[in-house]
C-alpha cells in the first residue's frame, strides 16, 4: 500500500537521441523536479548506440534519483506527460516498439515495490540487460 503522505525513493532512466540531447535531458530533469519531486542525485550522461533498433542517432542516457509523494500510477502519468511536452510522440512508436525519440523516461525502481500491470512494470523488466541503464544506476546508487 502506498501512503500518499510519505516520500518514496524512485530511480528514473532518461534517454534522448533526437534534437539537442543534453538540453532535452536537462529540461526533463528540471520538469521532474517540478512535477515528480526533489531530484536528490543525478548520474553522468553516457553516449550509447540504440538498443533494440537500428539508427544513425546515438543516445545520451542517464539516471536520476527522486523523492516523490506520487503513487506508481501517478508517477507514470507525470513522466509520460513530460515526454509528450518534450516532443515524444507515442503514436509514431505504436508500429515499432523502439524508435528514435527526443526523450524517454523509464521508471526503474520505486522503493522496494514490485508492480506487474500491462502498462507498468516495476522494477523495469529489461534494466538488467541494458548497460546504458545499469552503469548510471550503479553510479548514483553507490552513494546511498
Amino acid at each position: 500500500m502506498i501512503d500518499g503522505d510519505r516520500q518514496h525513493t524512485v530511480y528514473l532512466g532518461l534517454g534522448s537521441n533526437l534534437g539537442h540531447r543534453r538540453a532535452i535531458i536537462r529540461r526533463a530533469v528540471s520538469m521532474i523536479g517540478q512535477r515528480v519531486g526533489r531530484v536528490v542525485r543525478q548520474s553522468s550522461l553516457i553516449e550509447t548506440e540504440p538498443w533494440g533498433f537500428e539508427s544513425e542517432h546515438r543516445f545520451l542516457n542517464g539516471v536520476v534519483c527522486c523523492e516523490t509523494p506520487l503513487t506508481p500510477r501517478q508517477l507514470l502519468e507525470a513522466t509520460q506527460q513530460i515526454e509528450r511536452e518534450l516532443g515524444r510522440n507515442k503514436k509514431t512508436s505504436a508500429t515499432r516498439r523502439y524508435t528514435d525519440r527526443p526523450i524517454d523516461i523509464d521508471i526503474l525502481l520505486y522503493d522496494d515495490l514490485t508492480v506487474d500491470e500491462p502498462d507498468l512494470q516495476i522494477p523495469h523488466p529489461l534494466m538488467q540487460q541494458r548497460d546504458f541503464v545499469m552503469i548510471p544506476l550503479h553510479e548514483i546508487m553507490e552513494t546511498d
